[in-house]
């Protein structure tokens, strides 16, 4: 049977999902590999090293460089505190002195007699990384961090901002069609993930940013609007750093675009479960989706998993979506992928597929299709 090769979204009622917990630079594991792990459970620690500052001792005591530690009162290694004391000058008949002080709470790093500069480190900053998802510890990366493992429902969106958030899923609106708006989104909706339809406005993220809203997912949202959430114009980039009460994902593309039936359906039937969310995103090589992560419990599984880095690519009967126009954002079923090359209106010759959509048969290039891999 014919098949081609493209990007998918995962939308997998079960699956075995991994996720590697690692941390920023070596530090301990505090946890045990087959050890059972709550969202919250902290795995893996470290201390980021403290931020810099100098202190030109030579300038404020107005004396030589290569005479700093005939008046330094500490030696590298020592501990100060904010205020403190560093050097001092004898002065006159042991009046007139001068000081230079230190301008934070940290450890003294360096002392030198080239540039009559003390070099400052703050406290170290620390770093704990928690299990994002509930599951078992299936493996553990000394001094890294570790994997868990869940049996869970897995959605991927296509594009989404914020990074980690966790919480209740509720699904505020009755359709897929439906746009989720500002009325919807009450104080009681706090640390809760929302489900809405086929839009959310920028006046109604506002509000559930305002609202300390964990997470949204809704099918389309304005691309313009970035800019005034983010404060910049969002290029090809890594999303999921930024500073955001409420993570965002969307499933289905830019504008007013209703959820994918299946989607929908999926986080309808997880109503009130709790679930993890994360909105980074990276468009270029190595694509990063954002994600639902839904935890099933042992009596919710049917034993049909599938591997979510598993693909088979586009086969007939495959259901793919249409990424660019004129059918953007249509869904269809593959009817069958020629082999042959077939010359489009740019009098291009590409490889096509045809896709029948609303008992219409069309022809679109494989390049713009995306298929939506479920179980």
């Amino acid at each position: 049977m014919a098949h081609a090769y493209t990007p998918g979204l995962k939308v997998l009622q079960e699956a075995k999902v991994v996720k590697e917990r690692r941390l920023p630079l070596k530090g301990n594991v505090v946890v045990k590999a087959g050890q059972t792990v709550a969202p919250e459970d902290i795995v893996a620690t470290t201390d980021l090293p403290g931020n810099v500052r100098m202190v030109n001792v030579a300038n404020l005591l107005n004396i030589d460089a290569p005479d700093i530690r005939d008046v330094m009162l500490l030696k590298e290694g020592d501990v100060i505190q904010k205020d403190g004391l560093l050097a001092e000058t004898k002065g006159i008949f042991g009046m007139f002195k001068s000081q230079a002080n230190s301008l934070v709470d940290g450890t003294i790093e360096a002392i030198s007699d080239v540039t009559g500069q003390v070099t400052l480190r703050e406290a170290p900053i620390p770093v704990e990384i928690d299990a994002y998802v509930s599951g078992v510890v299936k493996e553990v990366f000394p001094e890294e961090g570790v994997a868990v493992e869940t049996d869970a429902v897995f959605i991927q969106g296509i594009f989404g901002i914020g990074g980690e958030n966790r919480g209740v899923l509720e699904v505020v609106v009755d359709s897929r069609e439906d746009e989720l708006v500002v009325d919807m989104i009450t104080a009681d909706h706090a640390g809760k993930i929302l489900v809405g339809g086929s839009f959310i406005s920028l006046e109604t993220y506002k509000k559930a940013i305002s609202m300390k809203v964990a997470g949204v997912v809704v099918g389309g949202f304005n691309y313009h609007d970035l800019e005034d959430i983010l404060g910049y114009t969002l290029g090809v980039a890594i999303t999921g750093s930024e500073d955001l009460a409420s993570s965002l994902i969307i499933t289905e593309g830019y504008g007013n675009i209703r959820m994918g039936l299946r989607t929908f359906d999926l986080l309808q039937q997880h109503n009130g479960k709790f679930a993890s969310v994360n909105g980074a995103t990276q468009i270029r090589a190595g694509v990063i989706r954002p994600e639902i992560v839904i935890p099933l419990s042992p009596d919710e599984l049917k034993g049909d998993h599938k591997e979510i880095d598993s693909s088979e690519g586009i086969q007939e009967g495959s259901i793919v979506r249409v990424i660019r126009a004129p059918y953007f954002g249509s869904m269809g079923t593959v009817v069958s992928l020629p082999a042959e090359l077939r010359k489009m209106e740019s009098e291009t010759m590409v490889r096509v597929a045809e896709i029948e959509i609303d008992d219409e048969t069309i022809v679109v290039p494989r390049a713009n299709l995306e298929m939506l891999e479920t179980d």
